[in-house]
């Protein structure tokens, strides 16, 4: 009986040690690129932030000022007038303000 115990110890032992061994590690190749695949890097152009802006749900979009690091729009989106600012590089929107009539 002694035995038997001994040898299901021995075995359960032999099971944790095989558990336990961890896997050989790999290392995994990650590209990370900074910025905006949109227009290649280069600053969108006025017209492509107006578009960008009609995509994301704002009509009667008007181009205020489109020079500089950031343009600025007049846009109407659920029946307010917004200042809609794009960042001119990744035609994020980096600022919206409610106008008031």
């Amino acid at each position: 009986m002694r035995i038997i115990a001994l040898v299901a110890c021995c075995l359960g032992l032999g099971l944790f040690a095989s558990v336990a061994v961890p896997a050989p590690v790999q290392a995994a190749s990650v590209t990370i690129h900074v910025g905006s695949s949109l227009n290649h890097g280069r600053a969108i152009s006025c017209r492509q932030g107006q578009i960008l802006l009609q995509n994301r749900g704002f009509r009667d979009v008007r181009r205020v000022d489109c020079r500089g690091r950031f343009y600025i729009y007049h846009a109407r989106r659920g029946g307010n007038r917004f200042e809609v600012t794009l960042n001119a590089r990744t035609g994020r929107v980096s600022n919206v303000h409610r106008l008031r009539w």
